[in-house]
């Protein structure tokens, strides 16, 4: 039998960011885009990663653990930070 959408029960699920999807604080959602989330994520945790270095006397092994990186992956962060203009330092 064919439904009209509005009758159908259509189950507003969401996901890991908000346990419905009408009320999302997200301004696109992560199924539009599965890059898009994971982008984001990981630009927050290079500010962090790069803010901490600068704040704090840490070691790049100190923040790779911390972070739970590669150290490899701690010193590019570092330096697409300083290419973009902020010191490491």
């Amino acid at each position: 039998m064919d439904t009209l959408p509005e009758y159908f029960p259509y189950k507003d699920d969401g996901c890991e960011v908000s346990p419905t999807c009408l009320r999302c604080p997200l301004p696109q959602c992560k199924y539009d885009d599965p890059g898009w989330l994971a982008r984001v994520r990981r630009d927050l945790r290079d500010r962090q990663v790069v803010e901490a270095r600068r704040c704090g006397d840490v070691t790049i092994g100190d923040l790779a653990r911390r972070f739970g990186l590669s150290v490899r992956t701690v010193h590019r962060i570092l330096g697409k930070g300083q290419e973009n203009g902020k010191s490491d330092a």
